[in-house]
């Protein structure tokens, strides 16, 4: 069945409209791909029985004639989406065992247009980290290698899960959150296209927050066309969420094919990274061409705040984080480790719960929002993102899409930069600008590194304007030409 787990989700919906094969059978072919791959590490729980059973009913659905846009095709979902009946644990120890009894929209509405769910991706505890080696669970593996060297990569995070499962043909398509760069960053490291819609176009009710300004969920696909596909149905307004924005949701799919003649792309000066490597330069610089091939303008724009976007990240998202993560106390849910009084039995629960980059990250968090040091990093970091967002706003009116490179480096070993969480924080250099603006960014593979390994390069629109950024994303797409099939 190798051939089944080698589509597309577009060519696999074809597929089961035409009768080529069933529902059950695509499925089966991801679960024996699963079966074979776990030295991975990419999935934290397989839902064998249930993608089967949701499979069957899928195919008597489609027997019937009431088909719906996702039916029948396998997917996965990471492991920071609550799922009614299946462990959701963020990849954190705190929560183990923890199953909730409500579903989050976006997989409510995955399973609503009749998706199927193979199981639960891997990653970063509480989304903190760019490389997926901080889960309880331990780390995941690209399945990428660097030519003639079997060294183990990371496949980046927080998403690493749900992009090494996609890139390793482990599922048709899976989500992920982005909050500085998680989806875009582990999309560009395995080879695949990732896809950060704008701040409250997709719901973030059922979604374990780690920052709750700037998380948003998102596909991970092999194609920009799968991307569109599964937007359409993850997007849409819920009035459980006080930051979703009550707006259409455009058929995305129908946006493509259109061509990018007379756009105008943005090229800023600030994304030339002190010590990124030439070849990143030279990706970037093929991209301008691919784009003014098929005829845009191309101009160089100033974003003046980009640098001091990633010390604006690490101070607000950790902020949040420590707020949010109060919540992990071992009183309603999750691990309890017993003490001699509640205080010491919160202290014993979060020392036991947290592994070292969550602690880190609450220390900092909290850190920042004491007295004495609330006006001097929280409230300047709020006012430089304020005008970081103002740098976009100004750009767009000039421009129509941004083009960057989404990472200053190809996926690195397991166990490099882990002592060092600078050298960590550096990965989402590129990403989280775009993230603090609240805008729709995505990764598309462009190309391969001297080493081998996938490069991406980063598209970012207007607010809402997601259609344009999948155009331009497509037109790279065709130009590049990748072979996501390289890591074998």
């Amino acid at each position: 069945m190798a051939v089944l787990i080698d589509l597309t989700l577009a060519a696999a919906r074809d597929g089961l409209e035409g009768g080529g094969f069933s529902a059950r059978e695509l499925t089966q072919a991801h679960l024996d791909a699963m079966a074979e791959a776990r030295p991975l590490n990419a999935y934290v729980a397989e839902t064998a029985e249930r993608a089967l059973a949701d499979a069957d009913r899928a195919d008597e659905r489609r027997r019937r004639g009431e088909a719906t846009p996702l039916e029948g095709l396998p997917i996965a979902v990471k492991d920071l989406f609550c799922t009614r009946g299946v462990a959701s644990t963020a990849g954190s120890h705190i929560l183990k065992g923890f199953v909730p009894p409500y579903e989050s929209t976006v997989t409510a509405n995955l399973w609503a247009t009749g998706a199927v769910m193979l199981g639960k991706t891997n990653m970063d505890e509480f989304a903190m980290g760019s490389a997926n080696v901080t889960s309880a669970y331990g780390p995941v593996v690209n399945p990428w290698r660097r030519r003639g060297d079997d060294t183990r990569l990371v496949p980046g995070g927080s998403s690493g899960g749900s992009t090494a499962a996609t890139a390793a043909r482990l599922c048709l398509a899976a989500i992920g959150t982005d909050t500085g760069g998680s989806i875009r960053q582990p999309a560009a490291f395995c080879g695949v296209v990732g896809m950060k819609p704008t701040y409250g176009r997709c719901s973030r009710f059922g979604m374990i927050a780690f920052a709750s300004s700037l998380d948003q969920a998102g596909p991970i696909t092999r194609s920009v066309q799968d991307a569109a596909i599964m937007l359409a149905v993850m997007a849409g307004y819920d009035p459980r969420d006080s930051t979703s924005v009550n707006r259409p949701v455009p058929d995305y799919e129908s946006s493509l094919g259109t061509g990018i003649e007379g756009l105008r792309v943005g090229v800023p000066k600030e994304y030339r990274v002190d010590g990124m490597p030439a070849e990143i330069g030279a990706l970037w610089q093929r991209g301008v061409n691919w784009l003014t091939d098929q005829g845009t303008e191309v101009r160089e724009i100033c974003l003046p705040h980009t640098e001091y976007a990633l010390p604006t990240y690490y101070i607000v998202a950790p902020a949040e984080a420590s707020s949010n993560l109060a919540r992990y106390d071992g009183v309603r849910y999750g691990l309890r480790v017993d003490g001699d009084s509640v205080d010491d039995m919160y202290e014993r629960t979060r020392a036991a719960g947290f592994g070292a980059e969550v602690k880190r990250r609450v220390l900092i968090g909290t850190y920042v929002l004491s007295a004495g040091y609330y006006d001097a990093y929280y409230l300047k970091a709020q006012k430089l993102r304020t005008l970081i967002a103002e740098d976009f706003r100004r750009a767009f009116e000039s421009v129509d899409v941004i083009l960057t490179p989404t990472t200053p480096f190809a996926a690195f070993p397991i166990g490099d930069k882990l002592d060092d969480p600078i050298a960590m924080y550096l990965n989402d250099v590129l990403t989280a600008p775009s993230s603090l603006a609240g805008l729709p960014a995505i990764s598309v593979p462009a190309g391969l590194s001297t080493e081998g390994l996938p490069l991406g390069l980063q598209v970012i629109g207007a607010p809402f304007d997601e259609e344009t950024v999948l155009r331009a994303a497509e037109a790279l797409e065709q130009a590049a030409d990748f072979d996501g099939s390289g890591w074998r």
